[in-house]
């Protein structure tokens, strides 16, 4: 597996991030599960793993921790996040000094570590002013307890006005933008892709396989999900994944496209859309998620390999969306590029 520098940081991570949301949770991969899948990610030459104090309330980095006990530490570059609630108490949730420095605490103990590589944000925070979660975190990364600063599911204005005033009080910057990133959710190209470009921020798309949308189970002419795919469980839950959401034209001439060079390459459709997304400008590595052993051995093969230039515009063209207002108005004032 290769290895890429994590924006404009010296810090190397794999090609490939290995996420931890399945790990612990209900009807999905089992601590020992989990534990094989570490293990044999990091035996494909993978060091970079990614998890949240919120999955399973806890449970994720409790396995991640035990596993970790056993590993040399500074081989591994390790990322969770704080936002969501972890209780029912007014202060158990957000982005507040308060839940900021009892929650990374927490984190780390359930890690069993000393230091957290990639301190993330899980989401924009409206009740807390951002220069009290700046400050905060700013503090942590001063005192050694985290390496660097990540931010996750911000959108361009406030991704831009958190890197400025993190300029402007000479704070710690996010290093890392972790946002929705597949060849079903494009959006993210119009500010968020640009923006981290400019500014120097890795990338690390979640879901980019869209919950199991771009996994190959799904093809043209299905009327509902496979019983035992996320999918079909996202539509009892109402995770954004689900088949009322992506039952449409649009979808099905993605996943025509995708089992088309699927076919052509002589790889699974969930290894093509993994390895469009490390060709796209910005990309440091998109998190590969598993329930699975032969799940995580399929996301694998999505690395050493690339996609040509003619199945990549292919992609593009089936997967491109109609801009709304004002990209849209931009890109046609804008007009051609001149020479």
């Amino acid at each position: 597996m290769d290895y890429r520098f994590l924006g404009h940081t010296g810090l190397r991570v794999s090609e490939l991030c290995l996420g931890a949301m399945t790990f612990g949770r209900q009807n999905e991969a089992t601590e020992e599960q989990s534990h094989a899948m570490l293990d044999r990610f990091v035996a494909a030459g993978g060091n970079f793993i990614d998890t949240a104090n919120v999955y399973s309330t806890g449970i994720s980095e409790e396995i991640v921790g035990k596993w970790l006990r056993r590993q040399r530490r500074d081989d591994l570059v390790i990322a969770t996040k704080v936002r969501f609630p972890m209780g029912t108490g007014p202060n158990d949730l957000g982005l507040s000094r308060k839940h900021i420095l009892s929650s990374v605490e927490a984190s780390l103990k359930r890690l069993q570590t000393d230091y957290i590589d990639l301190y993330q944000v899980h989401c924009w925070d409206p009740a807390t002013p951002l220069e009290e979660s700046l400050s905060t975190l700013n503090d942590l990364v001063r005192r050694g307890t985290v390496r660097y600063l990540g931010v996750s599911n911000f959108n361009g204005w406030q991704l831009q006005r958190a890197l400025d005033l993190s300029r402007e009080k000479g704070w710690e910057e996010f290093v890392c933008l972790q946002p929705q990133y597949n060849l079903l959710c494009r959006s993210t190209e119009w500010e968020l892709i640009p923006i981290s470009i400019r500014e120097g921020l890795g990338v690390i798309p979640w879901s980019p396989l869209r919950g199991g949308w771009l996994s190959g189970k799904f093809h043209r002419g299905m009327s509902a999900p496979p019983d035992d795919s996320r999918v079909k469980l996202a539509e009892e839950k109402d995770w954004g994944e689900k088949w009322s959401a992506y039952n449409n034209e649009h979808t099905w001439a993605v996943l025509d496209a995708l089992h088309a060079v699927a076919s052509k390459t002589g790889k699974s459709a969930a290894q093509v859309a993994l390895n469009w997304l490390l060709r796209k400008p910005g990309v440091t590595a998109p998190i590969i998620g598993a329930r699975s052993m032969p799940q995580l051995e399929a996301n694998l093969g999505s690395s050493g390999w690339i996609l040509s230039e003619e199945h990549v515009r292919h992609l593009d063209d089936a997967s491109a969306l109609q801009p709304p207002y004002p990209y849209d108005f931009i890109a046609k004032a804008a007009g051609p590029r001149q020479a």
